[in-house]
């Protein structure tokens, strides 16, 4: 870590030396004793050196000056001589001493200054009071925030109830700081003592036993059960354990620790020295989960080893130090405002020694610019615009804990904030035997399954149904508590406004209006940094809730295989190869005629209709008659024949395919699925933790699959007034109705499909994270670990098990497992996919029947218009034989002679006449060859 830091520093100072002629140079004052801040300095000033965001193509120069401890003149010619080089502003690291002495210097000379208070030696810092400006116009800014331990201790004994204690403060510890918290405590009718304590610990306990008799000891041990300590955090450990060696410190004590830098290690030391109750006051900052939020601040990338908490480098820093890096940050965001509006004034060397040495002129655009921004960095807000000075502070009160089943542990009881106050419970409050006799405040939301209305005989007070419903009164029956509850007055489950309160169940919870909070509630952190949950009694995931899809009928389903254009090509090539064979065999019966060689070929049918239905049945590879010919017609069979193949096996193959897709149900199931289909509209409900989560997600830029981006577009579109909605109803009712996918909270969209009326929706899901439900409780309230450990118990038990059941049924009047159950079965074939063939073999059918009945009725006509009058007459004789005379023997007629004897090699040519008619006769000329 050393190495690198040497590393940074090299390269700083080599692009300090290439880029000596930037406009924007920076001075900066520390402290010998605080090499971290001159090692975060650094950083900062290298980090944006290296983002072109905010500077562009500007660079930042800069020049540091070390002072000792405590030494404003030493301070004050270190400041001249910066001057001299032309700065355009001052950032100090420094005492109260030095930082008045260098406010009198910047006002003089018109240069934004910018001051840290430091720390000595790890005691908690007193208020530095700077002289005011004697034209009224101040230059000095104090980036870190005004002392505010005074206001927490002041609200923490309050909130406690105490009535006399002793506050121990180091040698150190300037007591002016403590002059106005006492004098609200005197207002107040608080007994309050104070005691310095040197050094040498010991010897305070050692005088003590040496100066006091019995009787004062016990009093003064009776004093020591409710005290503060205002010391470093090595100091108040050995006071602690001298305490305990000498029999001071009892089981009962409770001693709060008030120090706005003390580490996790430090704090578990004290826990563990200290016998009774230990509570620590300490500043926090915003702790960013998101990876990339925590890095990029204000366009700008902060180094990994400031960022990522796992590096522990910013854990070893002080307090100091992180303001000093965000007092960077904020000045480089002013210069970018200056360059932006073209405004920007050139530095001039100052001289503080000579008396005509004007100000800068461009001092006051340049504070005001600076006083205007807002950052948010390493510490949270920084802003000016609160009298000069950064005014955004939280604090965190840390406490242990005392429960047999748990044991002693240090966990968070509240917060306090300059804009909120208090957000906890301090109280002291020791549950052994459950809440037998403890009526609890409920507020709830309704959520089916989660919390309903159960129906309830007119003029009785409102009752409530639901899956939590049943979890609250489980834990009511076996911890022995009452409920009362009530709905919430918005309709939400909580989330952070504007102006930094929560509306919801979670503002009524901070608001102390409620002490419980019960329905389809989320645990995230969020929410978890201002109220406390207990342990998840069901799994979170994010479901998909949408119509389920028609099955679309189309019993011409078989052609879709091919476009419409091939199959009219197919159709039109079919007459082309006939027409092409019925010419070459035409050619062929013409070319028989006159066969070389003296042979005759065989006869083959020539016309038209028996060309096309031979090509027919080659296409429909059902054969036809047998083709005996030319080459020429060989090839052009062959090449058919090979059309036909290539086409019927892509025909099989499409409508394989087909039939496979049609079949499939739901096209989405995951949200890749989702993001990737445009017909399918979707979203969630605004302003929720499912919608702040696609915005997390969908907006991380170190986020690999784009599927979260594209979805968190359609969701926020127009702002999420497009496509989702305003409650979790509107929603499904959007998806029963529309072509919509409702996105939401797994267990509740289940329940709306498992009770549609006409069981016409399905759910997919996908795990959206490691979250639950819990129930939700204020801030330190003594009730968690009860509620925590009898949920446990219940799922041990397998009781939340059969109350899922009672409320999820897997088999019902819809059933969601039935489709997917079904799958197997729901391969074959429907009748629907086969309407078309059998329509088209009706259709041939009837055809073929109109056809026929045609034909007889052209042949019965044709036979009674041709029949010759002159056979008619010869049936019909004029007179008939006498009956009385012998009919005539009939004469044998003679022996048609037989066939005439040709000549060898005589030709002759034959003629048959129809035996249907006896005029015109359709003559069929054969020849014949004597051999």
């Amino acid at each position: 870590m050393e190495l690198l830091l040497i590393c940074l520093s090299l390269w700083i100072l080599q692009c300090n030396s290439a880029g000596a002629d930037s406009i924007i140079h920076i001075g900066a004052i520390f402290e010998e004793n605080a090499g971290r801040d001159d090692e975060i300095f650094q950083l900062a000033i290298s980090d944006l050196s290296l983002n072109d965001d905010i500077l562009q193509s500007e660079k930042i120069t800069h020049s540091v000056k070390s002072i000792e401890a405590n030494n404003p003149f030493q301070a004050v010619q270190e400041a001249c001589e910066l001057m001299n080089q032309g700065i355009l502003a001052l950032v100090t690291s420094t005492g109260c001493a030095s930082a008045s002495a260098l406010q009198s210097l910047t006002d003089a000379m018109h240069i934004p200054h910018l001051f840290i208070q430091r720390n000595g030696q790890g005691t908690p810092r007193t208020a530095c009071h700077l002289n005011p400006s004697p034209d009224g116009e101040s230059y000095t800014l104090a980036a870190r925030p005004p002392v505010r331990l005074n206001d927490v201790m002041l609200t923490l004994v309050t909130e406690l109830r105490w009535q006399k204690f002793i506050i121990f403060y180091d040698a150190d510890y300037d007591i002016r700081g403590l002059q106005t918290f006492l004098d609200q405590a005197s207002r107040q009718g608080l007994d309050v003592s104070l005691q310095r304590v040197d050094r040498n610990v010991s010897r305070v306990f050692t005088n003590l036993f040496s100066t006091m008799r019995t009787e004062e000891l016990n009093r003064y041990r009776d004093t020591l059960r409710r005290a503060v300590l205002l010391m470093s955090p090595r100091g108040a450990q050995v006071f602690i354990h001298q305490a305990v060696e000498t029999n001071l410190a009892s089981k009962d004590s409770h001693w709060v620790y008030a120090n706005e830098e003390v580490s996790d290690t430090e704090i578990m030391e004290l826990v563990h020295s200290s016998l009774g109750r230990m509570t620590v006051i300490r500043q926090i900052f915003p702790l960013w989960r998101d990876t990339n939020i925590r890095c990029m601040r204000n366009n700008h990338r902060i180094s990994s080893l400031l960022c990522d908490p796992q590096e522990g480098y910013l854990q070893s820093l002080e307090v100091s130090s992180l303001y000093l890096y965000d007092s960077v940050l904020m000045l480089a965001n002013a210069f970018y405002s200056k360059l932006e509006d073209r405004k920007w004034h050139s530095m001039a060397s100052l001289n503080c020694m000579r008396k005509s040495t004007k100000p800068w002129n461009g001092g006051w655009s340049m504070l005001d610019t600076i006083q205007k921004r807002r950052i948010t960095g390493l510490t949270g807000m920084m802003d000016f615009r609160a009298g000069g000075s950064n005014s955004h502070v939280q604090f965190e009160i840390l406490g242990t804990s005392y429960s047999e089943t748990f044991g002693k542990d240090v966990k968070r009881l509240a917060t306090w904030d300059s804009t909120r106050g208090l957000n906890g419970s301090l109280k002291e409050s020791r549950i052994e035997n459950g809440m037998q006799g403890v009526t609890v405040k409920v507020v709830t939301l309704l959520e089916d399954p989660f919390v309903m209305v159960a129906e309830n005989i007119l003029g009785q007070p409102k009752r409530y149904k639901g899956f939590s419903i049943d979890v609250l009164d489980s834990l009511a029956k076996i911890l022995g508590f009452k409920y009362e509850i009530y709905q919430v007055a918005d309709g939400k489950y909580g989330s952070p406004t504007s102006n930094g309160s929560w509306n919801g169940m979670i503002g009524d919870l901070i608001s102390k209006r409620a002490d419980l909070a019960v329905s389809a509630i989320t645990v995230t952190p969020e929410r978890e940094s201002v109220v406390d949950f207990s342990k998840r009694y069901l799994d979170y995931s994010v479901g998909i809730l949408m119509r389920k899809s028609e099955e679309k009928i189309n019993i011409f389903s078989l052609l879709a295989p091919f476009d419409l254009a091939v199959w009219a090509c197919i159709a039109a090539a079919i007459p082309v190869v006939g027409v092409m064979i019925f010419i070459l065999r035409r050619v062929q019966s013409v070319r028989s005629q006159n066969p070389p060689g003296g042979h005759q070929a065989t006869s083959v049918s020539t016309s038209l209709q028996s060309a096309i239905w031979i090509v027919y049945g080659a296409f429909v590879q059902q054969g036809g008659d047998s083709i005996l010919g030319s080459v020429a017609l060989r090839i052009v069979m062959g090449s058919w024949w090979l059309f036909t193949l290539i086409v019927c096996s892509s025909y099989t193959a499409n409508l394989a395919a087909y039939l496979t897709v049609s079949r499939m149900d739901n096209a989405v199931r995951t949200f890749q699925d989702l993001s990737k289909q445009m017909d399918l509209a979707y979203g969630t409900v605004r302003d929720s933790a499912v919608y702040e989560y696609f915005r997390a997600k969908g907006t991380n830029a170190l986020e690999q699959d784009s599927t979260f981006a594209e979805l968190w577009r359609t969701i926020n579109k127009n702002n999420g007034h497009e496509h989702s909605v305003s409650s979790p109803s509107e929603g499904i009712r959007k998806a029963k109705r529309d072509s919509f996918a409702f996105l939401w909270d797994m267990a509740v969209v289940e329940y709306a499909a498992l009770t549609d009326d006409d069981c016409t929706l399905t759910v997919t899901g996908n795990s959206m994270s490691s979250k639950g439900y819990g129930l939700a409780l204020q801030h330190g309230s003594p009730y968690r670990d009860l509620f925590s450990q009898k949920i446990l118990e219940l799922q041990e038990k397998g009781d939340l098990d059969i109350l899922k059941q009672k409320w999820w049924p897997r088999k019902g009047r819809c059933d969601l497992d039935s489709h997917s159950e079904a799958q197997p079965e729901g391969r074959a074939l429907r009748l629907h996919s086969f309407a078309g063939v059998f329509c088209i073999l009706a259709a041939g059918l009837l055809l073929a029947c109109l056809v026929a009945a045609l034909e007889t009725w052209w042949s019965s006509n044709r036979c009674r218009r041709e029949q010759p009058k002159e056979v008619t007459e010869k049936a019909a004789p004029t007179q008939g034989p006498d009956p009385l005379r012998p009919l005539p023997r009939p004469r044998p007629r003679p022996r048609p002679p037989g066939p005439p004897v040709l000549p060898r090699d005589a030709t002759a040519t034959l003629y048959f006449m129809d035996p249907g008619t006896d005029t015109s006769p359709d003559l069929v000329e054969l020849q014949y060859t004597q051999l």
